[in-house]
């Protein structure tokens, strides 16, 4: 079993995201550790710009056309990183939220992975994902808090876009770690971060990681 660590902050070890992050890594190893680890650091990762050639490369796909060397050539590139992405059985995503939303080379990343014919496909009933089967948790850092029910609530555009880009490509079973408020107070923070580290160490117990095919197996 192979999980992907996303990471999305430019922050380092200085990332208070990324340090919740490691405490389900931690707990995850320790419980589970026939699972396989790698690491995407998206600040450090130079990721495939998607060019008009890029983008007539799908519309040529999806047709059904032949593509030029140097449509092929781009489409080939973002197609890569779509096949590594879905070749794994588990993904953990460390993302801040960045103004209501997602840090920006995550989003690159995903216009970058979301390719119709690797990761979904497109049918009569509606599109249809690939990564059916994978299990994905998001461990983030908010300043304010934007729990429902709270007046930020509806400014939280980053666990909702996450749960409908990665359900457009199959993935039902998503989980959030929130460590929120972060930036209202000394106190608040460090009682935000405890709890969040908590609940990232709790999260590995609820993937049941025991009756999950793996990639390799479906």
């Amino acid at each position: 079993m192979k999980l992907l660590h996303i990471i999305a902050t430019t922050r380092g070890e200085q990332s208070r995201t990324l340090s919740i992050s490691k405490e389900f890594l931690k707990t995850l190893n320790k419980k589970h550790p026939e699972v396989k680890v790698d690491e995407l650091n998206l600040a450090t990762t130079e990721l495939p710009p998607v060019l008009a050639t890029t983008v007539d490369a799908k519309y040529m796909m999806m047709a059904g056309q032949t593509l030029d060397d140097a449509t092929m050539a781009s489409y080939k590139k973002v197609t890569a990183m779509a096949e590594h992405f879905i070749s794994y059985d588990l993904f953990l995503i460390t993302a801040p939220m960045w103004n209501f939303s997602i840090p920006y080379m995550l989003k690159h990343y995903i216009d970058v992975i979301m390719q119709a014919g690797v990761l979904f496909s497109f049918t009569a009933h509606g599109p249809e994902g690939f990564a059916k089967y994978e299990k994905m948790v998001c461990i983030t850092s908010r300043g304010s808090d934007y729990s429902p029910g709270g007046p930020m609530h509806a400014l939280d555009h980053q666990e909702p876009y996450l749960r409908a880009i990665f359900g457009l490509a199959g993935i039902e079973e998503v989980h959030f770690v929130h460590a929120q408020p972060m930036d209202m107070a000394p106190g608040l923070t460090q009682m935000a971060l405890e709890k969040a580290m908590e609940e990232a160490r709790q999260m590995v117990d609820k993937l049941d990681l025991k009756n999950m095919p793996s990639v390799g197996t479906k």
